[in-house]
This record gives C-alpha cells, structure tokens and sequence, in this order.
C-alpha cells in the first residue's frame, strides 16, 4: 500500500470520527434542551460488536426492557393501543390518549416519574419492612391491637414521621386530653411543641367534654404539666357532643382546610373502640364511610385509626375489614421465648401495592421509635457474649486454682512444719515429763529415807 492509499483512509476516519462527535453532541444538547433526539432511521443503526461482553446481568436486562415499554410523553404511564402522534419542533411525541396530548398543550409541563396512587412510606420500621412499596395516600388505615402492644405509641410515631417529613398532621382523641396527648410524644424525646406553636400538629379534643371545669386547670397540676397544657390549648379544637358525629366531621373538616391538608399530611384517630361505646354500630359505620370518602378518597389523607381489642373480636371496629384499605395486627407472642410477652406488628391487608404478612417483633426506645429485632439471633448473641466472657476469666481462674493449690501446699507444707515442731515440742514435753517423773522419784525416795528416819 502506497502513502496516497494510507492518506485516504486516515483522512476517512478522521471525517467519520467527526460525523460521529457532532451527533453525539447534537444527541446530548437535544437531551439538554429537554427534547428527545429525533430517532434514527433503521437502517442506520449500528450493528452490535460481536466480541462485546455477553455477560449483562439480570438487573441491566430488566432496565433495558422497561426503557424498551413505549411510555406516554405526558403522564410516563405505558401506551397500551395506538398511540396519539403530536409533532413540535420537528420531533413526534406520542401519548397514550388525546387527554394527554391536550394536557400537555395546556400546561406546558408533563409528568417526569408516574407516581401511582401517590404512595407514601409511613416511617414506622416494621411497617415500612412490611410495605417495600409504600402505601397509597388515599388509605384508612386499621390499626387493631391487644392491649399493652404500644399502640399509642405507634401512633405517635406515624404522626412524628409525617411532621418530619414537613407535613402537617391532626390527632383526633376521644381517650386522652390534648396535654396526655403531648406528654405521650414528651416521653419519646420528640418535642412537638414548636410544631404545636406553628400550627403543623392540631389536636381534635373529643375527650375533655367528661371533665367538669375542663376550661380552668385544676390546682394540683404541676408546673410542666400547666406549661404543656397552656402550648396544646391554641393547637386544639374542642368538640363539645363528640356523641353528634356531624360535628365531629365538621370540626375535622375544619383543621383539615386551615392546614390546607391536600395530597399532604395524615389523621390519626386514636381509638374506634371508644367511639363505637359513644354511639350506635349504624352511626359508627356511617361516620367511617363519610371520613373514608371525605378526607381518605377525596383529599388524598391517609387516615390511621387505632381499635383495641377488646372482647368480641367480630364486634365494631374489628368487623371493618370489607371497609378499610389497610389492617395493621398488633399482638403479644410467648411462642419465641417461654414466658416472655414479646410484642409483634405485620400488616395483614393493603391494598394497591405489595404487602409482606410477616410478624415482626418490636420494642419501643425513646428517641428512636420503634426498633425491630430478632429475638433467636439476640439470644444467640447473648450466649456468645457469655461463652466469650468465661473464656477470657477461664485462664485467670487456672492461674487462681494453681496458686490455690501452691497456697494450700504452702500452707499444707508449714502446718506439716509446725505438726513437726509440735510433735518435737510433745517430745520435749514428754522428755521433760520423764525427767519429771525422775524428779518425783528421787523426791519420793527421799521421802521414804526421810520418812524411815523418822520412823
């Protein structure tokens, strides 16, 4: 091949690596510009090289089939018929429905991820393990427990999550007065009281109607006590007949719009037990399909609703589970450890996304919730610390018993020394004894003498 041949062709790759650097950077500046580059014709696709490497995971292949999914340019859900054609600026968009397409004309703006139901993580650990996906927005929520699981307290961490979060949240409590309510969030080391102060945290109070003089506080409060009451009672509503339920939606209604709680924040109700012994089953159920519909359905508010078990289990509320969008089972087990009541949480029902029904064992720590644990592996762990312990005093105890054992034949040793010299001493007793007896002999011969002289 001469220098002219050699030329040639580098000159054609040169040309051909610049072709390929200006679509490259005209592909990257459509992407930049927010256009989707115009797609190439087929038969300008490159073929793949054969010696690339052929062992793609299975996570790559997964993505590569879900780009491969024609998604609609507006909502970003799947074009499941024909799509709807629009071109603008020389590119074709495709939508799923002239809904969209008209949508995006309108607006100016589409869709980046498609959300689903607007599904949420409520931040409690066992029940976010238990829901990998989240759960819809649009939910109520059943959380029925025995009594002495902490439901309260699980309660009041859904509300604090959702405060993390930066949503607001309203409690509605027909058990506890508002300051009992503050005080069960002051024992987790959350402090709500600014949030109370900013108006983020409402109390619904369906509660202080059975207290006589409820309006002034008792002189036996303490001064902590006075100091919460007085942060909670701008952050409350008060119910005056929690027995008339239109009232009670009312008022509900009522925080829900001056916090202006849509597709944002959650109600915790703290308990329908107490409610259903207030009212008639017909009311009860009539008041959960209007908070359903109202707050759940058309706000977009997740509502969580505690119900202790408390006698028949097929009475109100636990015979809901037709009605419900979620049922949260909270239990005592001793099947894990004999004689000890470890509290466990699964979700039993969610509807619209993936539910795991395991049990899960909890405990509560101030500070940070709920802690999830296993109670076999903690066990395991406790037997390996104290193997792991008797192993490291084991060799200081050997030394022990062999100085034990030098120690007693030490002492062993001297006491035989001092038996010897006791003995030796008994000796020179007995010696002293004989010279004793000799003595009294000689006495006594003298006393003979002396007597035969007298005689």
């Amino acid at each position: 091949m001469d220098s002219s041949d050699s030329s040639d062709g580098a000159e054609s790759a040169a040309a051909s690596d610049g072709d390929a650097d200006e679509s490259t950077a005209g592909g990257a500046e459509a992407s930049t510009a927010g256009e989707p580059p115009a797609a190439e014709p087929s038969g300008t696709t490159e073929e793949p090289d054969a010696t690339a490497e052929s062992g793609s995971t299975a996570d790559t292949d997964e993505s590569s089939e879900a780009e491969a999914v024609p998604r609609c340019d507006f909502c970003r859900l799947p074009i499941s018929a024909a799509p709807v054609v629009s071109e603008h600026g020389g590119v074709d968009y495709e939508f799923c429905s002239n809904a969209c397409r008209e949508a995006l004309e309108s607006s100016g703006r589409v869709f980046t991820t498609y959300h689903g139901f607007r599904q949420f993580r409520p931040g409690v650990s066992a029940m976010d393990t238990g829901l990998p996906e989240g759960m819809p927005r649009n939910s109520l929520v059943l959380l029925s427990g025995m009594s002495g699981t902490r439901d309260e307290s699980v309660q009041a961490e859904l509300v604090w999550r959702a405060l993390q979060r930066g949503e607001p949240a309203v409690v509605v409590s027909f058990l506890e007065t508002p300051t009992s309510v503050v005080q069960e969030f002051v024992s987790m080391d959350w402090n709500v009281l600014p949030l109370l102060e900013a108006g983020q945290l409402r109390i619904l109070d369906c509660f202080t109607h059975r207290i006589e003089g409820a309006d002034s506080p008792p002189e036996r409060t303490n001064d902590f006590t006075a100091h919460l009451q007085s942060v909670a009672r701008d952050a409350t509503t008060t119910v005056r007949d929690p027995t008339d339920l239109g009232q009670v939606l009312s008022r509900l209604e009522d925080c829900l719009g001056e916090l202006g709680m849509d597709d944002e924040g959650i109600v915790v109700i703290d308990s329908l037990t107490e409610l259903g012994t207030l009212v008639q089953p017909v009311k009860a159920y009539d008041f959960l399909k209007r908070l359903r519909a109202d707050v759940c359905k058309a706000r977009f508010v997740p509502v969580f609703a505690g119900a202790t078990m408390a006698g028949d289990a097929n009475a109100f509320p636990h015979d809901l589970e037709y009605m419900v969008d979620g049922i949260v089972d909270l239990r005592f087990t001793e099947e894990v450890v004999p004689d000890t009541l470890l509290k466990q949480l699964r979700i039993r029902k969610m509807t619209g996304v993936l539910t795991i029904p395991e049990w899960h064992t909890y405990e509560y720590t101030a500070g940070k919730g709920q802690v999830v644990f296993d109670p076999e592996e903690e066990m395991e762990k406790s037997d390996v610390e104290r193997s792991t312990r008797a192993e490291v005093t084991e060799p200081d105890g050997e030394d022990g018993e062999g100085e034990g054992e030098e120690g007693a034949g030490g002492s062993a040793g001297v006491g035989d020394e001092t038996i010897d010299d006791v003995t030796s001493d008994s000796g020179t007793d007995e010696n002293a004894r004989d010279v004793g007896d000799e003595t009294i002999d000689e006495d006594a011969a003298g006393s003979g003498e002396n007597g035969d002289e007298g005689k």
